[in-house]
C-alpha cells in the first residue's frame, strides 16, 4: 500500500494531466449508457426512465423484421466497405509521396492544399459538391457538355450516391489524416535509407522495404479503429446530400435513427437500433483486433 502511494505522490502531476480525460469519458461516454435500458422499454418520458415497462426486444425484433432493414444494412455496410477500401490507402500513399518531396517549400505548399479541406465544415463541403455537381451550372457537367456528352444529375442518381460521398470524403480528410503516417516516417532511422543507398537499391524499393515496414504498426492499429466504426457512417453528411430521389441509396442505420427517434419520437426504438450499431462495430472490433495480434502481433491491446 505504501509502494502504490509513493507511486502516485511521484507521478502526481501526470495523474493530474490525465483526470480531465478521464472526467471527460467518465461524464459524456459512460454516464449516457444509462440510457440505453430504454431499447429494452416502452419509453414514457412522463414516468421516466426507471418507470417505463420493460418489453425485451421488442424492439429489436421490430428493427429485423422491417421492410427496410435490409436496405439500411446494405447501404450502410456499403458506404462503411467503400471508404474503408478506397479512403483507407490514400492518406498512406500520400504521406509516402510527401515524405519523398526533397524541396521544403513544394512541401509545405501540398501539405497546405491537401490539409485545407479538412477544415471546411461539412454544410460548406457538400455544398461545394452540389455546385460543382450541378446538372446546369456545375462545372463537371459542363465539361461532360464540352466533350459531347450529356448532363448528369449526379445527386438524384442512387448509383452515385455512394461515390460521390466516399470521394468527397477522401478529397476533405486525405491530408489531415495522412499526418500520423508522416509523423511515422519521420522517426524510421535514416541511416536505414543510407545503408539502402549503398547496396544500390531504388527510391521504389526503399519505400517498400523500409517505409512501409516502418509505418505497419501505426497501418495496423488505424486499420483496426476503421474497421471497428464501419457500420458508423456519419449522419450529417449522408443527410445533406439525401434525397427523395436517392433515398434507395442513402438511407443508413443513423438517418434511419433520426426518423424514427426525433421526428417520429419513437425514442425505444431509435435507442435499440443505435445500441444493435455499436454492438455489431464493437464486436468487428474485437475480431479484427485479435486478427491482427495473431498475424502481424501488433493490435490495440
Amino acid at each position: 500500500m505504501n509502494t502504490v502511494i509513493r507511486r502516485i505522490r511521484r507521478n502526481a502531476d501526470l495523474y493530474l494531466l490525465f483526470l480531465p480525460v478521464l472526467a471527460f469519458f467518465i461524464i459524456f461516454e459512460y454516464v449516457p449508457m444509462y440510457g440505453v435500458q430504454i431499447a429494452f422499454k416502452d419509453f414514457i418520458a412522463t414516468k421516466g426512465i426507471w418507470g417505463s415497462p420493460w418489453v425485451g426486444f421488442k424492439h429489436f425484433e421490430r428493427f429485423f423484421s422491417s421492410f427496410y432493414f435490409w436496405r439500411i444494412m446494405k447501404n450502410t455496410l456499403g458506404i462503411g466497405l467503400y471508404q474503408l477500401i478506397v479512403g483507407f490507402p490514400v492518406p498512406i500513399l500520400l504521406a509516402l509521396m510527401i515524405n519523398e518531396v526533397r524541396s521544403s517549400l513544394y512541401r509545405r505548399f501540398i501539405q497546405t492544399v491537401t490539409y485545407a479541406p479538412h477544415f471546411l465544415s461539412t454544410v460548406v463541403a457538400v455544398g461545394m459538391v452540389m455546385m460543382f455537381l450541378s446538372p446546369e451550372t456545375g462545372l463537371v457537367n459542363i465539361v461532360i457538355r464540352i466533350f459531347g456528352g450529356e448532363s448528369i444529375p449526379f445527386m438524384t442518381e442512387p448509383g452515385w450516391f455512394k461515390t460521390i460521398y466516399v470521394m468527397s470524403g477522401v478529397w476533405q480528410q486525405m491530408g489531415w489524416s495522412s499526418i500520423i503516417y508522416l509523423a511515422a516516417l519521420a522517426g524510421i532511422d535514416p541511416q536505414l535509407h543510407e545503408a539502402a543507398r549503398m547496396d544500390g537499391a531504388s527510391r521504389l524499393q526503399r519505400i517498400w522495404h523500409i517505409n512501409l515496414p516502418g509505418i505497419m504498426p501505426t497501418v495496423v492499429i488505424l486499420l483496426i479503429l476503421n474497421v471497428g466504426s464501419i457500420l458508423g457512417v456519419g449522419f450529417e453528411k449522408v443527410f445533406l446530400m439525401q434525397n427523395s430521389l436517392n433515398m434507395s441509396a442513402s438511407d443508413v442505420i443513423s438517418t434511419n435513427v433520426y426518423r424514427s427517434g426525433i421526428l417520429g419520437a419513437e425514442f425505444s426504438y431509435s435507442a435499440a437500433v443505435g445500441l444493435f450499431n455499436s454492438v455489431v462495430n464493437f464486436i468487428l472490433l474485437l475480431t479484427v483486433n485479435r486478427i491482427a495480434r495473431k498475424v502481424n502481433e501488433t493490435s490495440l491491446w
